[in-house]
Formats: C-alpha cells, structure tokens, sequence
C-alpha cells in the first residue's frame, strides 16, 4: 500500500522547506482524487495493528503522514482531510514545536501544543518524531534513548495518551536504532525509501512515498496506483546509496576514535 510523506503545507514556504512544501490547493486537489479514486485513509496506528493481528484493512487503502510539525497542518491539511472524513498521522519533533519545550533549530513556522491537541481531537493519530530531530543512527547509545524517551514523554504527557507510531528524522535507522524505538514503546516506525508499503518490511522499517512541492497531480495519481515509482525516484535512490556509503565511513571512524 501507499504511504504518504508530506512536510510543510504552505502558501509561502521558506527556502529551508520549499521543496518539501506542498501548496494548499494541491494538498486539496490531492485529497480528492484519493476520494474519487475509492481509497480510504487509514492511520499508522491501523495499518500496523491490521499486519501484526490479520485484521482486514478497508478496500485501496492509503496512509497520509505528515514530518516534524510544521503549522500549515493545522491551518491547511486539518479542514481538507475533515471535509473527506479521511485519517492521518502527525508525526512531532517535540523540541521544535513552539512551547516550553522548545529547543531551537525549527526550520520555519512550527504548531503549539494546542493546534497538536486539535489536530488530535479531530482524529488525526499523532507519533513520535525525536526530540530535536537528528540523524538517529550518527548518535551514541544515551543521546539516542534521551531523543526517543524525551519525545515519548513529552507527547504522552500533552495528549494524555503514549504514542504508538514513530517516523525516522532523515528516514535514517539502523537496528541498533530500530531496537531502541522498540524498547521505548513505539509498536512500529516508517523510514522513507520511497516504494510503496509491505509486511515483509517489518513494523520498524516501512516505507514511504515523498510528496513535494514538484508533485504533480498525474505524477501523484502514479504515485498512488504505484506505478513508476521506481522510475521516479532514480535519482534520490542513488544519492540515498552513495550518501550511505559516506555515513558508513563516518561511522566507523568515529568508532574507532573513541576507542582510541
């Protein structure tokens, strides 16, 4: 199945979040044709106790997420996905929404507490996306059970209910990672990998589809019916591989450091 990967709605993005901006009329213009094209929405929470348990899921199913909290989900995506009745998942990067707990480094104009809890109080599920949003596999085993447990807490003790869902920062993990948002209390996480969705993933490594600013509404029709998938996202894959290489590198050098 499809899973959807948005970022910021927005009329007017900033240069830090243009390409991964949607506008709100093609966030609209997207929602309705999953309405006309018979696909329901479900949330992350639904789709993975549907795998886990064999309970059916509803015919065309397709899963819209949303990444780090930015406030056009509450001013622009919240009335579109309520006038087709469609479910959701917000997953909040705790330490950039605006608020107490606010750490800095929000790459533009971040949700409150309150519009999460609206958004929440509307149905829409909301998930675990880090504290400070990071490069989770770059981390040592304490930076990385602070990121989770902070971001674990902070949700839980907002919304009154512990979050079952969490999405990588960068789409990045490794089963050390993996492992970790297990132990904290996540029952299943998505990455990116731009391919559509399968249980043989497992619960921890599920893949989405990027939407940006540059979707087209055909495209995003493949995009959906999973077609040309593979095709579209040639380019990403291939940086995706070599960047991982270079990661790997860094990786093993900074072990060897601290060994040292």
């Amino acid at each position: 199945m499809p899973i959807l990967m948005y970022h910021s709605v927005a009329t007017a993005p900033n240069d830090a979040t243009r390409a991964l901006s949607v506008a709100p009329e093609a966030f609209s213009e997207q929602m309705a044709l999953l309405g006309d094209r018979g696909f329901t929405p479900v949330s992350t929470a639904e789709l993975g106790t549907s795998w886990r348990t064999g309970r059916p899921l509803p015919a065309r199913p397709v899963l819209v997420t949303f990444d780090d909290g930015y406030e056009g989900v509450h001013r622009h995506s919240l009335p579109v996905l309520a006038k087709h009745g469609f479910a959701a998942t917000l997953f909040v990067s705790t330490g950039w929404l605006r608020g107490a707990y606010d750490t800095g480094g929000a790459l533009d104009t971040m949700l409150d507490w309150k519009q999460v809890r609206d958004i929440a109080d509307a149905g829409i599920e909301i998930g675990g996306h880090s504290h400070t949003h990071p490069q989770l596999d770059t981390l040592d085993d304490h930076e990385l059970r602070f990121e989770l447990a902070r971001c674990f807490e902070i949700v839980a003790g907002e919304l009154g209910a512990v979050p079952v869902s969490f999405a990588y920062p960068y789409g990045y993990s490794s089963r050390r990672v993996r492992r970790v948002v297990r132990e904290t209390g996540f029952a299943q996480a998505l990455a990116v990998g731009n391919g559509l969705a399968r249980r043989t993933q497992g619960p921890y490594a599920l893949r989405r589809v990027t939407v940006r600013r540059s979707t087209g509404i055909e495209e995003f029709e493949r995009l959906v019916e999973g077609r040309a998938i593979a095709r579209n996202f040639a380019r990403d894959r291939a940086l995706t591989k070599g960047y991982a290489m270079v990661r790997r590198a860094r990786q093993v050098r900074k072990a060897v450091r601290s060994r040292v």
